[in-house]
């Protein structure tokens, strides 16, 4: 575990900085799901801090991209920042690519591993799961399809 910070993030432009404190980093947790897939052009990478962790400046963009949540990005560059379920106090899941400290932290988890395209097969030992077995423990997630 990463502890600590803080851990600054920027996107593309600059215009939308990100900064996250006194938080502990388990690692970094990847999405092969069909809408992360269109969302981030490939696997979808976060890290998780809590709201109160987390400050950011500049402006920034939301699409409510399902009833569950929403996804940001910069409305200069359009660099992704996170997701997010709608909830005030509900913990930041961070495009851990913006962070460039995020490049140390492990690979912990991968979920919907039978949605992953061929070219981003990933290494290592860590928790791996299918859709159905992702959403047999998350019911509120829908499946998603091309």
């Amino acid at each position: 575990m990463n502890s600590g910070g803080p851990y600054r993030g920027q996107c593309l432009c600059g215009a939308v900085q990100i900064t996250v404190t006194d938080v502990p980093v388990a690692g970094v947790s990847v999405c092969h799901c069909y809408m992360c897939q269109r969302w981030s052009g490939g696997l979808f990478a976060t890290f998780d801090a809590p709201a109160n962790a987390v400050s950011v400046t500049g402006a920034v963009m939301h699409h409510r991209s399902s009833h569950l949540s929403e996804r940001a990005f910069c409305p200069k560059c359009g660099s992704n920042l996170w997701i997010r379920d709608h909830a005030d106090d509900a913990d930041f899941e961070l495009i851990a690519g913006i962070f460039p400290d995020a490049a140390t932290f492990p690979l912990i988890s991968e979920i919907y591993i039978d949605q992953a395209p061929a070219y981003v097969p990933l290494a290592g030992d860590h928790p791996r799961k299918t859709a159905d077995q992702y959403e047999a423990t998350n019911p509120f997630v829908k499946g998603d399809t091309p």
